[in-house]
């Protein structure tokens, strides 16, 4: 009796401690600096998917938006307009003191993140997720004002860096499955948890949005993770900077269209742009002061 007590405390034993070293290589398994969103169904009724039935898959997601130092050492340049006079030499030789260092990254155009997603993943030999053909136009971009049209396609099965779908920067931002039903990404009230035109600069602006007083005020992007994060712990999914996604504007299932998707609102932009069901477009070779982007991962 004595030796079968001791085999079952064993046996408890040796499945409790395998089940700890599994939860932990699960954890290890997260990129750094990046969040495990479990999928599901979407339950927040402030998103546009609700009630539709969608579920998704499980994903990564980065927990901020991608800084000008992350797009610095992929692409070794800063192509952002809010920066400090001498970026480059800060950040090599005292980066942590640098404001700069931990803005978010922005005047970049879609294609730009496009090739900043491959060029990421090539460095950290991921497989690229996106295949770019500079040669060929793509047929389903029906806008004028886009000259670049490059014509891109995807590996769904690669392991590399990508811009979120729609739906995914929606599930994510909402909380997921640990929503608590927030208008915004992380709260109700949008100066918790955004960077908008009214509390982006000097003073907090009133009033109707005009351009002249956001300039007076010196608006502009912020510190990236300076407001309080969502459920899932991400920053600035409301607010600070417009996050491109990967689909048409036209819809999450376009097969064409003459815009691409942002979402989130930014430091130039009004509080309702901050709100999760906002669907903002541009055309995908356009440059904004407020524009850059979120990473997302398969698992």
């Amino acid at each position: 009796m004595k030796k079968l007590l001791i085999l079952i405390l064993t046996v408890i034993t040796m499945t409790a401690v395998s089940a700890c070293s599994q939860d932990e290589s699960d954890k290890e398994k997260v990129p750094e600096n990046f969040v495990l969103v479990k999928g599901g169904k979407f339950l927040n009724p402030n998103s546009n998917y609700y009630k539709i039935g969608l579920e998704l898959s499980d994903f990564y997601i980065g927990k901020y938006e991608v800084t000008q130092k992350e797009w610095f050492e992929v692409m070794d340049k800063n192509p952002s307009k809010f920066k400090g006079a001498n970026f480059q030499v800060e950040v090599a030789s005292n980066p942590s003191s640098f404001e700069g260092y931990n803005l978010p990254v922005e005047s970049v155009s879609w294609y730009d993140c496009i090739e900043y997603c491959n060029k990421k993943s090539e460095k950290e030999g991921l497989e690229s997720y996106y295949k770019i053909d500079k040669n060929k136009i793509d047929p389903d971009n029906k806008s004028d004002i886009d000259k670049v049209k490059w014509l891109v396609t995807v590996n769904k099965e690669a392991n590399g860096y990508r811009l979120p779908s729609e739906a995914e920067w929606e599930y994510a931002a909402s909380g997921g499955e640990k929503t608590k039903k927030y208008k915004y990404s992380g709260s109700n009230e949008v100066d918790d948890v955004a960077w908008h035109w009214r509390n982006s600069g000097d003073k907090y602006l009133t009033g109707f949005w005009n351009d002249p007083a956001v300039k007076n005020n010196n608006d502009k992007p912020q510190v990236v993770g300076s407001k309080e994060p969502n459920e899932l712990g991400l920053y600035d999914m409301s607010g600070n900077i417009r996050e491109w996604c990967w689909n048409w504007y036209e819809g999450e299932d376009s097969k064409s269209g003459y815009y691409r998707l942002w979402k989130g609102g930014g430091w130039l932009g009004g509080e309702d742009s901050c709100a999760l069901k906002h669907r903002g477009r541009y055309e995908a070779n356009l440059k904004g002061s407020d524009q850059g982007l979120r990473l997302c991962r398969g698992k």
